[in-house]
């Protein structure tokens, strides 16, 4: 049996909700996956370690530069180019140049609706057409009576963070109005009243 600490190296901190889609054969080696948001890199450690072609884009320059070196240990060929301190909606990766987008928990940081609508453009014009689309990010889905809007799609949560919020009616509607189709239905975890964070899986039609 495997050790807790082996499955943290293999794995990494992933997302349960991301690594749930690679149980469910969402993912093949050899696709090109883009983390949007990529953080220092704790997404990314599976698919490195099972030979995707992963990129990363993030506003922070010391967040991709630990994600450059988290690649470049586990997976020495990829190039350093692959990870760029750009924002998600100004990314210089070319369109529908990727099998795969992820962006967890970063999509609610928006600071409008505008805001919001280019960071899901952003993402979306560089994935293939037939690619998948993962997202995972705050909602008022089962706390819509504990929030308190501040202005601009934000919301006060009860935990008393400031969150961009979606729910399932909106969610619902951007995926018809980008031409994709929910892979499967939305799920929302709601963190002891005090947070709900949803599972948006989109695939993008063929046009």
């Amino acid at each position: 049996m495997r050790s807790v600490m082996n499955l943290v190296e293999e794995f990494g901190a992933i997302d349960i909700y991301l690594f749930d889609q690679a149980l469910k054969g969402r993912f093949a080696p050899g696709m090109r996956l883009l983390d949007a948001g990529c953080g220092s890199g704790r997404n990314i450690v599976f698919f490195l370690r099972q030979g995707f072609d992963v990129c990363g884009v993030d506003v922070w320059p010391d967040a991709v530069a630990q994600s450059r070196a988290l690649a470049a240990r586990l997976a020495p060929s990829l190039p350093a180019s692959n990870f760029r301190v750009e924002s998600i909606e100004a990314s210089s990766f070319p369109e529908a140049a990727f099998d795969v987008v992820i962006c967890s928990a970063v999509l609610h940081f928006a600071e409008s609706p505008g805001h919001f609508r280019r960071m899901v453009d952003g993402a979306w014009r560089v994935l293939k057409p037939g690619g998948f689309f993962f997202a995972r990010l705050a909602s008022s889905i089962g706390l819509e009576d504990r929030v308190r809007p501040i202005g601009d799609g934000r919301f006060r949560l009860p935990d008393g963070t400031d969150r961009y919020l979606v729910d399932e009616a909106a969610l619902v509607s951007l995926t018809a109005e980008l031409g994709g189709r929910l892979a499967e239905p939305l799920k929302t975890t709601n963190v002891q009243g005090q947070r709900a964070m949803t599972t948006w899986c989109v695939t993008k039609g063929m046009n």
